[in-house]
């Protein structure tokens, strides 16, 4: 295992009727502004709940972040912040609105030219304005980490840094209870893959993260189908709300290696095409596994044991059916596992191609060892099938 530092300071308010608790999170003499995307939580019950909450607080709203926020929507918001003196912000969504609220925080307070630069040039983060958040689809664990991802045009880009880190989020189940069959698939499918680029790289007896990962893997692989046959299921949506929180809130990336090469790539599908993130991950996941087999040979054995039980037969069986598995899983999620299967050809490689090498994704992986022709070998091999 290699060594380490873990902290993480969200405080997690888990449970039905969690939502109350932020009254007594947010102090009392903040501005506050609620920031959301299409304006479902005013169907749902959680407008409702937040309005209740923030009774004795001053506040405003503000709507329309949309998946993949886009920096022009989100830049709209911190010119309301600045001009009407907001100092706390309330993230009321899923991982999309998150995100936007935690570049939102770092914009406001940013003290260059152009707030992109956070995103594009890497410019540092010295302050940012407080975040609670209210999780309603889970999928990114964006509520508990220091990440974001943000979309301008086709660019997709990403930025880390603790000033962004949640102070807070609650975790209420039931307000997933309003979501669509594409939205629950989609988190389950997102959250297993967070899972995975931490997990399947190679082996450094890390045995308590392995452990962690493969309870996440086996919890989403039994629990992601049950949610799309009963929805109503408040028991299996408190278990994959947990799970998606669990798979990237630090815990079990710490002391070990990580990929991460399935999202950079998936990065330039939802850029290019506009495919849905998680949809963009099933693709490409199959298509890593693949081609960096030797790579990944050992943590492929490992999975293919633990995960599924797959124990019978040569290493090259095992692997195959392991794959196989992971793929069949992905196939009951109703999410694409090819690129014909989201309407791409041949042709589209190219351009794929060219805007990871546009946004420096030239040494991706594990190993840093994924260059442009590996990344186009992937691509190929998740157009095939």
């Amino acid at each position: 295992m290699n060594p380490f530092s873990y902290h993480n300071p969200t405080r997690i308010h888990f449970g039905e009727g969690q939502i109350a608790a932020i009254t007594a999170e947010i102090p009392k003499d903040s501005k506050v502004l609620v920031l959301y995307g299409g304006g479902s939580i005013k169907q749902n019950g959680v407008y409702e709940q937040v309005t209740q909450a923030l009774s004795d607080h001053q506040w405003a709203e503000f709507s329309g972040i949309e998946p993949n926020p886009q920096y022009d929507t989100l830049m709209k918001a911190v010119e309301k912040i600045q001009t009407e003196g907001f100092d706390y912000l309330l993230a009321v969504g899923g991982g999309s609105v998150i995100d936007g609220t935690k570049f939102i925080a770092a914009a406001a307070c940013f003290k260059g030219q152009d707030p992109w630069d956070i995103l594009a040039k890497h410019a540092p983060v010295e302050t940012a304005l407080p975040i609670g958040c209210i999780l309603t689809l889970p999928a990114t664990g964006s509520e508990s980490n220091k990440g974001a991802v943000v979309s301008r045009g086709k660019d997709k880009l990403s930025f880390m840094t603790a000033k962004v880190q949640p102070a807070f989020a609650v975790l209420d189940p039931a307000t997933t209870l309003s979501l669509s069959p594409r939205q629950i698939s989609n988190g389950v499918v997102d959250a297993f893959v967070h899972v995975m680029e931490q997990y399947l790289t190679f082996p450094v007896d890390a045995k308590v993260q392995d452990r962690f990962a493969e309870g996440l893997l086996l919890t989403l692989i039994e629990e992601g189908p049950k949610a799309l046959e009963n929805p109503n299921d408040l028991t299996v949506r408190a278990n994959i709300m947990w799970s998606a929180t669990q798979a990237l809130n630090g815990l079990i990336g710490v002391g070990v290696p990580q990929d991460w090469a399935t999202h950079m790539i998936g990065h330039e599908l939802t850029g290019n095409y506009g495919i849905d993130h998680a949809r963009t991950l099933s693709i490409v996941l199959p298509a890593v596994m693949k081609a960096r087999r030797q790579d990944k040979e050992a943590k492929l054995l490992q999975y293919a044991e633990r995960v599924f039980g797959l124990t019978e037969g040569s290493a090259d069986t095992r692997i195959d059916a392991a794959i196989a598995q992971t793929e069949a899983f992905f196939t009951a999620m109703d999410v694409p596992v090819r690129l014909t299967d989201a309407g791409l050809t041949e042709s589209d490689i190219q351009v794929l191609v060219s805007s990871l090498e546009k946004h420096g994704m030239t040494a991706l992986g594990e190993h840093g060892r994924i260059a442009i022709a590996d990344s186009e070998m992937i691509l190929n091999t998740a157009l095939a099938h």
